[in-house]
């Protein structure tokens, strides 16, 4: 269902990109240009772009600082708001029964 809301919009985008290419032939730069990174002028496609050799290590250095400084953050605001008298969680006693 949400694929069938998102593809009428992008049919009905497509068909008018289309009628203002037939319209101008001026506006089929602007999709040369942007297809530009993918193939050279004569129409080869160009080579695979070098992969970084520590990527998997380079997102890990990035998302498990990422997690402790928000595990922080979230423990210190979390700690204020009891302090303070913001938000107290309830003491449950469901075990006493």
């Amino acid at each position: 269902m949400i694929v069938s809301r998102l593809a009428f919009p992008l049919n009905l985008g497509l068909r008018q990109f289309s009628r203002r290419v037939a319209e101008n032939p001026s506006n089929w730069k602007i999709l040369q240009r942007h297809m530009s990174g993918v193939y050279f002028r004569s129409g080869a496609i160009k080579p695979k772009p070098e992969e970084m050799p520590f990527g998997l290590f380079a997102i890990f250095c990035a998302v498990i600082p990422g997690l402790f400084v928000g595990a922080t953050i979230s423990k210190n605001v979390a700690n204020f708001l009891e302090e303070n008298d913001l938000f107290v969680p309830a003491d449950d006693d469901d075990d006493e029964d």
